[in-house]
């Protein structure tokens, strides 16, 4: 899961617009940001299997981001800091922290048995990249349902859709390149691609928010 995951920030922006657009963009991919960090540090593991079908990651060692209680403690972090840094009312702090949690529920759709619901506990994932192809269409189907959530959600306020145009442009564009890159061969590189990917996306969305709200 990749770009589905931004499914639930555009359904978020849609539920509660008083948060920044960024705000709840990265915190979709809040998770795996954590997750490369870790990674890039020596804490968090991978190997890489090309023969698998879909992803070749074999996330074997994940219990700092990719767990059910360390998600959960991820979001809660979110939410206060969203609340005291960015100085936020408590409901779209909260939409942020449910924004952050989502990312483990598309990832059990899609993961291999690698997410840990409790510590010491098996590990649990549907498997649905072992289906490249159907895996594909249900991202880019929850990308069109939240697309299509904000675009209502400013209609409803009288402003323009371009800003969802934009952004899942953006997003269509980075998945088409992130598609013909050569298949990963090093945890360490894989970490930091998908890092400078994260961090672009986020900060298109910072920009399309910020001319959004100028031409308000």
């Amino acid at each position: 899961m990749f770009i589905g995951h931004y499914s639930a920030s555009l359904a978020a922006k849609a539920a509660e617009p008083r948060a920044p657009l960024w705000t709840y963009v990265a915190g979709a991919q809040l998770i795996d940001i954590g997750w490369s960090v870790l990674v890039m540090a020596g804490v968090e593991k991978l190997r890489i299997d090309p023969s698998l079908p879909g992803s070749s990651l074999v996330l074997y060692y994940m219990p700092f981001t990719h767990s059910l209680p360390a998600t959960i403690a991820w979001s809660l972090a979110a939410m206060l800091l969203a609340r005291w840094l960015l100085k936020l009312p408590w409901l779209p702090a909260f939409v942020i922290a449910l924004t952050v949690f989502s990312h483990w529920v598309a990832d059990f759709l899609v993961h291999r048995p690698d997410l840990i619901v409790w510590f010491g506990r098996p590990k649990v994932g549907l498997a649905f990249w072992n289906h490249p192809v159907a895996e594909m269409a249900l991202e880019i189907g929850l990308l069109a349902v939240g697309g299509a959530l904000w675009v209502a959600s400013r209609k409803d306020q009288r402003r323009t859709a371009w800003p969802a145009v934009v952004f899942i442009a953006s997003l269509a564009a980075i998945a088409i390149y992130s598609e013909s890159l050569p298949p990963p061969t090093a945890p360490i590189a894989e970490a930091r691609t998908a890092l400078a990917a994260y961090l672009a996306i986020t900060a298109i969305a910072w920009l399309v928010d910020r001319r959004s709200l100028s031409r308000a």
